[in-house]
């Protein structure tokens, strides 16, 4: 039953043919791997298990479930495929979620990888690509990703959208959590007393040159409260809202945290005298910088990291460069050999020489950054494998 995956398709065919030929092209393999894919049928659990047991191999690699109709209604990943697999089957220890994926599935589908690690690579990209509906489904709305954004001039402030037009001051995220982010934004508006008020609302600086200078009132109390500076009611001038605006930008951008270190004090001032609802709301404030804080010094960390190589060597006794970039894999190549050198090289060199990086992580870069992250905290001896661009052309020129 096993085949070689041809990893081609019509413009015009069905997803997933009464055949199924392979879950099509992979960033993270060589270019001249050929995957192993297999298949069985069956119209009910009890078959699909009976075969399972025949024909899942002890490989790892991706798994697909397809129902009635050829649609792929979820992908999973395996270090060991049989094993993974087998496990759908038992109902007394099964995740609930398990048998409702088994049910409907009248075909299973696996494409073998060299390791664990190209099989993780491969499931997200494959249900970024496909988006199989058990992989999707319930998936919350403060899961969704969103931006925090700094609005243009006159009087920006920083607030939270998923969708950034590209006309914004500065764009940070992607995010998730929606409500901690907008609780981190409100935290900011106030502290560093920038409006937020709609965009209807006039403003009148108090530079800004007038025949007549009528009475203005705030629009709303948070003058009165001392976390706006009014720039609706003529207030404050040009300069001194533009002052706040590139303070809580340079803290936004990694540059100042002084903020954190202030309301740290003031809670401790706060406790010590007593004022214990004082200290707690402060508490409150700094818990949603901090996770802000925390959450843009992590993007920032996986935009500038280096570009490294880390090889692993397969179950098929294979050894492949994975070509990480700024905490995404940017390549896969099989260990340089006498027969591959110049490709491995011509690669490499494109890497090192690509245009620079957005500025700002895409969704799909976000979960890829994430994915690798998780494997080398999960396998942290992992790091000591990885070499540098550098050591990688080294290497190069003893092979």
């Amino acid at each position: 039953m096993k085949r070689a995956s041809t990893d081609g398709h019509s413009p015009h065919a069905p997803l997933f043919p009464s055949r199924f030929d392979g879950f099509g092209p992979s960033r993270f393999r060589p270019a001249e791997e050929v995957p192993i894919v297999d298949e069985i049928r069956g119209r009910h659990p009890g078959t699909l298990h009976r075969e399972v047991k025949r024909h899942a191999p002890v490989a790892p690699g991706v798994y697909g479930m397809l129902d009635r109709h050829h649609r792929l209604i979820y992908v999973g990943k395996a270090k060991n495929l049989r094993c993974r697999l087998l496990s759908y089957f038992r109902e007394n220890s099964r995740n609930p979620k398990a048998g409702k994926i088994i049910e409907p599935t009248r075909r299973l589908v696996w494409e073998q990888t060299g390791d664990e690690f190209a099989a993780l690579l491969r499931e997200l990209e494959l249900i970024q690509r496909i988006r199989p509906k058990f992989n999707v489904r319930g998936i919350p709305g403060l899961q969704r990703y969103h931006y925090i954004c700094l609005g243009r001039p006159p009087a920006p402030y920083v607030y939270v959208t998923s969708r950034p037009t590209g006309n914004e001051s500065a764009i940070y995220g992607p995010l998730v959590r929606w409500y901690r982010s907008e609780t981190a934004a409100r935290r900011l508006n106030d502290w560093f007393r920038l409006r937020d008020c709609p965009q209807s609302v006039a403003l009148h600086f108090a530079d800004q040159g007038e025949l007549f200078d009528p009475e203005r009132a705030p629009q709303c109390l948070r003058y009165e409260l001392g976390t706006c500076l009014g720039p609706c009611a003529g207030t404050c001038t040009r300069r001194e809202y533009a002052e706040r605006v590139r303070a809580v930008k340079a803290f936004l951008d990694g540059r100042n945290r002084s903020i954190l270190r202030q309301l740290h004090q003031q809670m401790l001032a706060a406790a010590a005298a007593l004022e214990f609802e004082k200290a707690l709301s402060l508490r409150e404030k700094l818990t949603a910088v901090q996770w802000l804080d925390e959450r843009l010094r992590w993007l920032r960390r996986a935009r500038n990291q280096g570009t490294f190589v880390y090889p692993l060597r397969g179950v098929d006794d294979r050894h492949r460069w994975y070509v990480l970039d700024r905490g995404q894999v940017r390549a896969v190549v099989y260990a340089p050999t006498a027969a591959n050198r110049a490709a491995v090289a011509a690669t490499l060199t494109a890497i090192a020489t690509d245009a620079p990086r957005p500025a700002i992580l895409s969704e799909t870069a976000v979960d890829s950054v994430l994915l690798v992250l998780g494997w080398f905290q999960k396998y942290r001896d992992e790091r000591a494998q990885l070499f540098t661009l550098a050591q990688a052309q080294q290497l190069l020129q003893e092979t």
